[in-house]
């Protein structure tokens, strides 16, 4: 537990550098917009100073050369400012882009695109407080991926790893697209259902059976708890996986 606690510390020490190192660039960005503002005014200035010399005296002046070259110069160090600020702002976007990638790494399951595990168990303990202080329904389903090991065995991990997504895949077409699935392990999911009732969580999990069965002749075994005003996560976990024991002892 104290491995993962200091690597779940360590990424979240990343992500905070790369958005500190993004905030950055970008304030530097704007030094240069500004301070290239500034030229620009500097070179009109300079310009206009120039143009009222000219007018006034139709001669070789040669403060009319200095300025008219002073313009020239401020308006190239003002290309140049906005060329960096440019360069600052792309740096910037890749940061963040490089944070998110690494945050969504770390929330999501790569293989299935469910939540992972430690961040997946944060997000229920969540839904389940919004439940209580709401006083909505929240129900729990500790699913169970049949026959993974036969799979692996008799077609290879690519296939396992396959029906492991399609699982997911369809679970995910018959709830809404807020509802929260969490890989817990290895071939074990659960799903929270928030204002939903056990009766229509049963009938849910019924369709996806019915599916998979259809797409690939797999099932899952899924077992169902509601919340309780006294269920804290884990509660509600061992009670959905007493449900789902019950679900195997009938087949």
């Amino acid at each position: 537990m104290v491995a993962h606690d200091t690597e779940t510390e360590r990424r979240h020490e990343l992500d905070s550098d790369r958005d500190k190192t993004a905030e950055a660039r970008d304030r530097t960005s704007q030094g240069h917009d500004e301070a290239s503002e500034a030229r620009d005014e500097r070179a009109d200035a300079r310009d206009k100073r120039a143009e009222a010399r000219e007018t006034a005296a139709h001669k070789f002046d040669p403060e009319v050369v200095s300025d008219r070259a002073a313009a020239k110069r401020d308006r190239k160090g003002g290309a140049s400012d906005r060329l960096h600020a440019g360069d600052d702002r792309e740096a910037a976007s890749t940061d963040r882009s490089v944070s998110a990638r690494e945050r969504e790494s770390f929330v999501i399951d790569e293989l299935t695109g469910a939540h992972r595990r430690d961040t997946g168990l944060v997000e229920l303990d969540r839904e389940i407080s919004r439940a209580k202080r709401t006083k909505q329904t929240f129900v729990l389903a500790f699913i169970d991926v049949d026959g993974l090991k036969a799979t692996n065995d008799s077609l290879g991990h690519v296939a396992g790893d396959q029906l492991l997504r399609q699982v997911v895949d369809t679970i995910r077409g018959h709830v809404r697209s807020y509802d929260l699935i969490v890989r817990y392990g290895g071939d074990e999911f659960l799903c929270g259902l928030l204002d939903v009732d056990m009766a229509e969580a049963v009938e849910r999990f019924a369709l996806v059976n019915a599916d998979l069965a259809a797409i690939r002749q797999a099932s899952v075994t899924a077992g169902i708890a509601q919340l309780d005003a006294h269920d804290g996560v884990e509660d509600l976990i061992q009670r959905a996986d007493e449900a789902l024991y019950r679900e195997r002892e009938k087949r």
